[in-house]
This record gives structure tokens, C-alpha cells and sequence, in this order.
């Protein structure tokens, strides 16, 4: 993936005390980004043993008390990430004024034509469905860092644009976001606080050493806790930080266990676009994995471990101030 090269603001922190429920020592969530009506690498026919959709049925299955937060862009427009006319790339001033990037033509992958993949979104059990952004592209070299550099308004129109998708297509979300690229701004915080986003997800980090005081200072929002819920902008957001994948060892999910933390699982829908091949993509190997794990880590810890999801963490954080709007199915 394309990372920003833009600034990073250090956002003040506050932290989050009594967000785990009591009995539990530590907690679990699992999410995937990228999620919209591509195929067939996300859904193959009505195979539920294929595509990542099909993966992910197939874990439900297995790990009854597993739940999932589907990042969803309501609008992909992306095609690759890597630029189709790399020389225009090159040409500085106007690199940043065209679109470098080959981009579907609007509408080609909007929710709101496409309701059988939708009606399956809705069909999946203990599955929420969170924003990932409206288009996943940006104007220049920065795809898919699609807020880097707007204002605040520009932010709120394109959220606000999301929201509306979501809405046509009848898809109930809950108030988070990843945003595409980690990319937080200063202007996309305050404009998802105004349109009633409660969570978001801007940071991954699967290298810093596990620990109670480890910072994130990987991939997207620098300073926040590699483990552990943490306010930002005040109390109006709370941040959760990616820290495990396909590639982190399965020790490294039990330290975090044992440090009283989340671990927080990512993986994304698609393992191959052109020019890139996702280490995290949700395939077969990576699904296998991830039973193991997850396998291992109910046997050794049974009833003291949280399974749950980002906005159920959000809410309780939130100690009820805000309602999320939709629950978890059964």
C-alpha cells in the first residue's frame, strides 16, 4: 500500500480507564478494509468456502464468539495503487493536479447499484459494517491517502456523501472509520466528530515490541498506545490501533493478552491488485492462520477474553454518552 508522505499531527491523548468489561483480562477484535462489490476476489457465486467474503463466513463458523467490522468505501473508485502513467508522476506541479492513477468511472462500484452484495453484507452474522472513506482515491501521487491535504469542509462533504450511500443502499454502519492510507488530519477529526463518528482506527503498527508504555510509529497517526483505547481530540474520538496481521508471530498476541491490551487484527479484502500483492489479503493461507490463532487463544484463555468489535470498544469507552446505531446482529 501507498503510504502518506504528509505530516502527521501528534493529537492530544487522554486515557481510557474501565474499558474492559469486568472478568475480562484482555480482548479481541478482528477487522478488513477495502470492502466493496469487486469480484470475484471478495465473493465467488454463492461459494461460501471462496473470495474473502467466503473466508470470513468460514471463521464465523468455526469461532462462534468472533465478530468482525467490515471497513466498507461506498463509492471505490481505485483500480491500483501504483500510478498507470508513471511519467506524468514525474512532472512536478502537475503531478499533483491530475490523476496519475488508472480510477473507475463513478457509480461503477457505488452500494447503492449494487444490492445483492449489499443484502450480502447485511446477510453476514455478528458482522458490523464501518467507513473506509468514499472513493479510496486522491487527486495526485497520495492514493489511496484520499483526505491528505482537503480542508475541513471537503472532508465533511465527502463523509457526509458516504453517509448518504450508505443510507440508498439501506447498509446500516456504525460511527468509525478506517481512513484509507492511515491518513488522520487535523481537518478529517474534527469534520468526522461533526458528522457523529465516534472511533477510528489511523494507526498500525505489527514491529513495535508489545508493552504497556509502546507507542505506535508505524503506519498512519504517530504517539497514540500500540494496545490499549485512547481518547483523542478531547473525549470526541476514540482511537484503536492495528497491532497484529498475517505476518506477526501468534507470540505476539498473547503478549499483548498478557499486557491487558486489544489485540486488534486487520487483513484486507483483496490479496492481489495490479502491481501489488497485500500481505495482509485475506486468502486461504492467511484465513487458516488466523483459526489457528484465534483457536489458541480461546483454549488458553477461555471466558476472561473480550471478543468483540471496534464499535462495541467505541461504546463502552464512551460509557453511553453516544448510542452506536446499530448492534450486532446474532
Amino acid at each position: 500500500m501507498v503510504q502518506s508522505t504528509s505530516f502527521v499531527p501528534d493529537f492530544p491523548t487522554s486515557e481510557v480507564s474501565d474499558w474492559l468489561p469486568p472478568g475480562k483480562r484482555a480482548a479481541v477484535c478482528f477487522t478488513v478494509d477495502d470492502i466493496h462489490p469487486r469480484s470475484p476476489e471478495i465473493f465467488v457465486g454463492h461459494d461460501r468456502t471462496s473470495g474473502a467474503l467466503g473466508h470470513l463466513h468460514w471463521l464465523l463458523e468455526r469461532h462462534d464468539q468472533l465478530r468482525i467490522t467490515l471497513f466498507t468505501t461506498p463509492d471505490w473508485r481505485q483500480v491500483s495503487p501504483f500510478p498507470s502513467r508513471p511519467w506524468l508522476a514525474r512532472i512536478p506541479m502537475l503531478r499533483d493536479r491530475v490523476q496519475p492513477f488508472q480510477t473507475l468511472p463513478p457509480e461503477t462500484m457505488c452500494l447503492r447499484c449494487h444490492p445483492r452484495f449489499v443484502q450480502q453484507l447485511k446477510e453476514m452474522p455478528r458482522t458490523e459494517i464501518g467507513m473506509h472513506g468514499l472513493h479510496h482515491v486522491h487527486l495526485g501521487r497520495g492514493t489511496p491517502v484520499e483526505f491528505a491535504g482537503l480542508s475541513e469542509s471537503e472532508c465533511r462533504r465527502m463523509l457526509r456523501d458516504a453517509v448518504a450511500i450508505f443510507t440508498d443502499a439501506g447498509l446500516d454502519y456504525v460511527p468509525g472509520m478506517t481512513p484509507p492510507g492511515w491518513e488522520l488530519s487535523e481537518n478529517l477529526a474534527r469534520a468526522m466528530i461533526d458528522v457523529g463518528l465516534q472511533f477510528v482506527a489511523s494507526a498500525r503498527d505489527i514491529r513495535t515490541p508489545v508493552s504497556p508504555r509502546a507507542l505506535a510509529e508505524m503506519s498512519g497517526l504517530r504517539n497514540v498506545s500500540l494496545i490499549y483505547p485512547q481518547f483523542i481530540c478531547g473525549s470526541s474520538l476514540v482511537h484503536l490501533t492495528t497491532n497484529f496481521q498475517a505476518t506477526s508471530p501468534i507470540d505476539r498476541a498473547f503478549e499483548i493478552v498478557e499486557c491487558g491490551g486489544l489485540i486488534a487484527v486487520k487483513a484486507h479484502s483483496l490479496k492481489h491488485v495490479p502491481g501489488h500483492t497485500a500481505l495482509d489479503g485475506l486468502d486461504e493461507l492467511y484465513r487458516n492462520y488466523l483459526d489457528v490463532v484465534f483457536t489458541k487463544l480461546a483454549e488458553t484463555y477461555g471466558a476472561t477474553l473480550w471478543w468483540t468489535s471496534m464499535s462495541e470498544i467505541a461504546a463502552r469507552c464512551m460509557n453511553g454518552r453516544v448510542a452506536v446505531p446499530v448492534e450486532l446482529r446474532a
